[in-house]
C-alpha cells in the first residue's frame, strides 16, 4: 500500500507540473503567441554586442527582446519539448522593477537555464517528482550574478532524471527531442538547452560532469565550453548527486553562435563571480591570453583521434579531418600524439562518479518513476552479488577476451571510504602523468571528437551508457574543453565500411555501434572538441574562433529560425 500511495503522489506531482506549464504558456499575453516576424529573425542573428548597446542607449526595449526570445522558445518547445519552468511573467516584472541592471554588459539579453539552476519562486525538479514544490524564495548566486550583469532569465530547460545520461527525458517534463530529427536525443544532461539554442535561443547555462554541455552541443548543433572547476559559478543549484566530488560537476556556458559563446564567457568571468560564489577562483578574464592565442601565427595542435576505447564513427572522423585540414591550410602545425592510457581514466572516473553504488541519485526516486535506461543499467550492475560479479568479470576477460569491459565491471559496486581515497590518489597520479606528457609534447591545444557517434536514438543510452570517454576524460583531468559544430552526417560519405564487424569490438564499442546508422542519422550535427589545460578558458575560446574562421565557407550552417 505504501508503494502504491507513493506512485499516486508521483503521478499527481507529475501531472501538476505539466498542467502548470501548459497553463502558464496558454496564459501568456498575445505577443508571445504571435508569429515570428522578419524583425525577430534579424534579432536572433544580430551580434550580441549590438543588442546590448541598443538596449543601453534606449533604442531597443528589453521587453521587445524578451518577446522575441519568448516566441522563439515557445516554438522550439512545441517542436522538441525543451522547456520546463516558464519564467516569462516574472521576467517582465524583473525588467519593470529594476531587478535586472540594464546598464550591465548583458543588458536585456534573455538567458535560458538548465532546470537545476535555482530561481526564486520556481521549482528546480531535476526531473524528479519528489522535488516538485521545492521552490526557494530567493534566487541562487548564479542567477543574482546574471541579473546584476543585465541578463534576463526567461525559461528553464529539460534534462534527464539522474543527470547521468546523454539523453534528456524524465516523467515530470517528458521527453526532449533533437531539433534535427525527432527520433533522436538532443543530448544530455543539458539537452533541452541545446535544443533551444539550436532553434534560435541566444545563450544559456548548463552543467557538465561527463560531457553534459559538450555532448548536447555535438548532438544538437550549438556551441559550449566546459570550464575548469572554480572558474564558472555554481552557487544556487540542485543536483541528483549532492556530495559527489570524485569527478566534480561544473557549470558552464552554452550559446547558439561562437561569437555569443565568447562574449558571454568573457563577460561572466570578468564580473568577479567570486563575490557571488565561494567556490570561484578570484581570477578575472585574461584578455591578454585570449589575444595572444587569437593572433599567434602558428599554433601547435595535437590530434587525439581515439579515446582508446571506441574508435570514432566515419561521421565524427570526417568532422575531425575537416578541422585538421583547415588548420593546416592556415599554416598551423598539426601533430599526432600518444597520451597516457585513456582506458585507465574511464575506469577510475566511472568508479569515482558512482562510488556510492548509485544510491544517492536513486534515493530521490518514487516508486514506479521512470528511470533513464543508461542509469538503470549502471544501477542494476551495482546490485549484482559480489561472487556473481567476479564470475562475470572472469568470463568477460578470459572467455570473451574483452579487457575494456572487464576493467569497468570488475569493481562496479559501492566503495568504502578507503577505496574511494585510493581512487582519488590514482586520479591525482593520472593527472600528473598528463601534466608531464603535455609539457613534453609542447602543445597549445588538442582537437578530438566529442563522442564516438552523432546523436543517439531515444533510449539508446541503454547500450551506449559507457561510451563517454571522449568527454569524460577531460572532466577527470579538469581540463577546459569546448565543442563546436562542424558539419552534418552524410548518408553517402559516412557509411560504415562493408567489412565492418560489430562482433570484433569491445563491450563499450559494441554498445555505441549498435546505434550508428548513417542513413537514419543523415542531417544530424557533428562537432569537434577543442581542449586546453586546466583554467585555459581564454585560450580555448580563442582557438575555437580561429578554427571557425579557418573553415570559411565550409563552416557549420545553423538551423534557420522561421
Amino acid at each position: 500500500m505504501v508503494f502504491f500511495l507513493d506512485y499516486l503522489q508521483h503521478r499527481r506531482d507529475r501531472n501538476f507540473k505539466q498542467t502548470q506549464r501548459a497553463q502558464t504558456i496558454s496564459s501568456l499575453p498575445p505577443p508571445y503567441h504571435a508569429p515570428l516576424t522578419p524583425s525577430d529573425v534579424s534579432t536572433v542573428s544580430a551580434p550580441i554586442q549590438d543588442l546590448v548597446t541598443s538596449v543601453q542607449k534606449g533604442t531597443t526595449s528589453p521587453l521587445s527582446l524578451l518577446h522575441t526570445y519568448g516566441r522563439v522558445a515557445l516554438r522550439a518547445h512545441a517542436r522538441t519539448n525543451c522547456l520546463t519552468e516558464i519564467l516569462l511573467p516574472s521576467a517582465e516584472k524583473w525588467i519593470a522593477d529594476g531587478s535586472v541592471d540594464l546598464s550591465g554588459p548583458l543588458a536585456g539579453i534573455p538567458v535560458s537555464l538548465k532546470d537545476t539552476v535555482v530561481v526564486g519562486g520556481y521549482d528546480a525538479t531535476v526531473g524528479y517528482s519528489s522535488f516538485v514544490g521545492n521552490a526557494p524564495a530567493a534566487d541562487g548566486g548564479m542567477v543574482r550574478l546574471l541579473k546584476d550583469l543585465g541578463a534576463v532569465p526567461y525559461v528553464k530547460t529539460n534534462l534527464p532524471i539522474t543527470l547521468l545520461s546523454f539523453e534528456s527525458t524524465n516523467d515530470v517534463w517528458g521527453r526532449c527531442t533533437n531539433p534535427h530529427n525527432k527520433d533522436y536525443s538532443p543530448g544530455g544532461s543539458t539537452g533541452g538547452e541545446a535544443a533551444l539554442l539550436a532553434l534560435g535561443g541566444r545563450i544559456g547555462i548548463g552543467s557538465d560532469v561527463a560531457g553534459s554541455v559538450r555532448v548536447p552541443a555535438h548532438f544538437s548543433g550549438c556551441y559550449s565550453l566546459r570550464c575548469s572547476t572554480g572558474r564558472w559559478p555554481k552557487a544556487g543549484i540542485c543536483t541528483s548527486m549532492p556530495g559527489q566530488e570524485g569527478v566534480p560537476s561544473v557549470y558552464s556556458p552554452m550559446a547558439r553562435t561562437m561569437d555569443d559563446l565568447g562574449y558571454f564567457t568573457r563577460v561572466v568571468l570578468a564580473a568577479g563571480a567570486w563575490r557571488y560564489d565561494h567556490t570561484v577562483h578570484p581570477m578575472p578574464w585574461r584578455a591578454e591570453v585570449e589575444r595572444e592565442f587569437g593572433e599567434r601565427k602558428r599554433l601547435r595542435v595535437g590530434v587525439l583521434r581515439s579515446d582508446g576505447v571506441v574508435e570514432p564513427s566515419p561521421a565524427c572522423r570526417r568532422a575531425l579531418e575537416m578541422v585538421e585540414g583547415a588548420l593546416r591550410r592556415e599554416g598551423h602545425e598539426v601533430v599526432e600524439i600518444s597520451p597516457p592510457d585513456m582506458r585507465e581514466a574511464l575506469e577510475v572516473a566511472s568508479l569515482l562518479l558512482n562510488a556510492d553504488g548509485c544510491k544517492t541519485f536513486k534515493r530521490f526516486f518514487r516508486w514506479g518513476e521512470w528511470n533513464d535506461p543508461g542509469a538503470r543499467q549502471m544501477e542494476l550492475l551495482m546490485k549484482v552479488p559480489g561472487p556473481l560479479r567476479w564470475l562475470y568479470y572472469l568470463w568477460v576477460k578470459y572467455v570473451r577476451r574483452d579487457e575494456v569491459w572487464a576493467g569497468l565491471v570488475r569493481n562496479w559496486r559501492a566503495l568504502s571510504a578507503e577505496e574511494n581515497w585510493r581512487l582519488v590518489a590514482r586520479r591525482e597520479a593520472y593527472r600528473a602523468k598528463w601534466f608531464d606528457w603535455w609539457n613534453e609534447a609542447d602543445l597549445d591545444v588538442l582537437i578530438t571528437p566529442p563522442n564516438a557517434t552523432p546523436a543517439v536514438p531515444h533510449d539508446g543510452m541503454r547500450d551506449a551508457v559507457s561510451s563517454c570517454g571522449y568527454t569524460f576524460l577531460f572532466n577527470f583531468l579538469d581540463y577546459t574543453a569546448g565543442v563546436m559544430p562542424v558539419t552534418h552526417v552524410d548518408k553517402d560519405l559516412d557509411r560504415l565500411p562493408k567489412d565492418f564487424s560489430i562482433k570484433k569490438l569491445n563491450g563499450v564499442a559494441r554498445g555505441a555501434y549498435k546505434l550508428y546508422d548513417a542513413d537514419k542519422m543523415h542531417g544530424l550535427p557533428v562537432g569537434v572538441q577543442v581542449v586546453g589545460r586546466r583554467l585555459e578558458e581564454e585560450k580555448v575560446i580563442a582557438v575555437m574562433k580561429r578554427i571557425e574562421d579557418a573553415l570559411g565557407d565550409a563552416k557549420y550552417q545553423l538551423l534557420e529560425v522561421d
